[in-house]
């Protein structure tokens, strides 16, 4: 018969008297009359989304001559065979101007099921393992919508991509954070997003009987982080201990750098059946404004995040996955060969990521080398000893109002870390900033010119 929704499922689904459902098979189920309800977090949550301090510091970038590596997007344009797939999409055959397959172009979906069925070491079929979205904040939106019930705890680990927060409250959960925490290192020591490190008791101790979800990005954002397997490992173990499903966000998969190797934790024993893994096809072809995401997971929790799907979007542009279906079939026939775009895009950020760590340091920056993604994260309590009086709201957070100055007075953007964190964790990571390096060389000599002018201005 297809899905049956729980009473807080279907009221967040704005299902009134009368209404049906339609579930993934094309059938239809009447629901009685519910009272409609929101969340009690939810009146709290609009005027502290991240959100829209992050909306605050790019529009505070776009009044002053700045530099923008705060926002994360390439910009530079996707490989051509993305471009020549996308135009063919738009110029060929006109039946992709229409509907399709509500959950994936099934070309998409098989390919995805192919390519990535393969690197979890699972059989996956394209109809019941693979859900095409739309862009990973798509799936991410779903995930959290099909699974979390009111009352749900959510375990997030920071600093985290600030969207998991407020989608944990819309769905009625309730979020519980966990930090990961920086080893000391020596004076004149570079530091490492692998020294940002869980401590296992903290944890395990953060599971409880009403946890559903444990949310893990990987590499992450903003700070780089790939998570070993002895980290995974332990993740996974608690996850299994205490029947928790993970939400695995691996959307910079394909740049990890310095020989560090990604491990999706669905491919470690007895993980498949609880992890929703998450991918951007923005990330992978550097074409973040197609917005096509997927979820691979298996079937008997893809069914919730279809039905979710099918009443709220119930389909993503067509022409988009097709260039995204085509781009994949292109990989597929080079993956790990030089001729791979994701062994040249590897190459060309990792490269990228130094540059911007040197010119960084020129000014006394200290960077936290990244093991992956598009950022990294600079410890500015140098600047913070220094000068700590920086115009600002008396309550204002310390990265915010060195942001700020930074760019008035520096033109270069970044975002503050201490958004990335819970409000009560803030204040101990104030003294970071995030920058986003995934830029053309135009971009990057540009930083440099500040940069430079920047070290002049500190010189005697």
């Amino acid at each position: 018969m297809g899905l049956v929704m729980t009473l807080t499922q279907s009221s967040r689904l704005g299902l009134e008297a009368g209404c049906s459902v339609f579930l993934e098979q094309g059938l239809c189920l009447p629901y009685p009359a519910l009272k409609a309800s929101r969340s009690p977090g939810w009146d709290g949550l609009l005027p502290t989304l991240c959100l829209s301090l992050r909306v605050e510091f790019i529009k505070l970038a776009s009044e002053n001559e700045t530099v923008n590596l705060g926002q994360g997007f390439p910009d530079f344009a996707p490989p051509d065979f993305a471009m020549e797939a996308f135009q063919h999409a738009v110029s060929g055959d006109f039946m992709l101007n229409q509907y399709t397959k509500a959950f994936g172009y099934p070309p998409l979906t098989k390919v995805l099921a192919d390519f990535f069925g393969k690197l979890l070491g699972q059989e996956m079929e394209p109809l019941k393992n693979v859900l095409v979205t739309v862009g990973a904040y798509g799936a991410l939106f779903t995930a959290f919508q099909a699974l979390v019930d009111e009352g749900d705890e959510v375990i997030i680990i920071e600093p985290y991509f600030d969207c998991y927060e407020p989608m944990t409250l819309m769905a009625g959960g309730r979020p519980v954070f966990v930090p990961l925490k920086p080893s000391p290192s020596q004076d004149g020591e570079l530091d490492y997003s692998s020294n940002w490190q869980l401590d296992p008791t903290e944890l395990a101790s953060k599971f409880t009987s009403r946890t559903k979800a444990l949310v893990l990005n990987t590499p992450s954002n903003p700070l780089g982080k790939v998570f070993s397997k002895a980290e995974l490992e332990l993740v996974a173990s608690l996850c299994q201990q205490h029947d928790v499903v993970c939400i695995s966000d691996e959307v910079y998969q394909w740049l990890v750098f310095d020989g560090n190797q990604h491990i999706s934790i669905a491919s470690l024993p007895g993980m498949w059946e609880r992890t929703l893994t998450i991918g951007s096809a923005g990330k992978t072809f550097s074409a973040t404004g197609w917005k096509v995401g997927w979820v691979l997971g298996p079937d008997q929790l893809m069914k919730h995040l279809r039905t979710v799907h099918q009443n709220s979007i119930f389909h993503c542009p067509t022409q988009a996955q097709a260039a995204v279906a085509w781009s994949f079939e292109r990989e597929q026939q080079h993956f790990g060969q030089p001729s791979s775009y994701f062994v040249q895009l590897l190459q060309a950020t990792q490269h990228k990521r130094d540059h911007v760590t040197r010119s960084l340091q020129s000014v006394g920056l200290r960077p936290v080398i990244p093991q992956g993604s598009y950022f990294l994260i600079t410890d500015i309590s140098d600047f913070k000893s220094k000068m700590p009086n920086l115009p600002g709201a008396e309550d204002e957070a310390y990265d915010r109002r060195f942001v700020k100055w930074m760019i008035k007075n520096k033109g270069l953007s970044a975002i503050p870390v201490s958004i990335f964190y819970s409000v009560p964790h803030q204040k101990h990571f104030d003294h970071y900033v995030r920058f986003c390096f995934i830029k053309d060389e135009a971009t990057l000599q540009a930083m440099d010119k500040k940069l430079q002018k920047w070290k002049a201005e500190l010189t005697p």
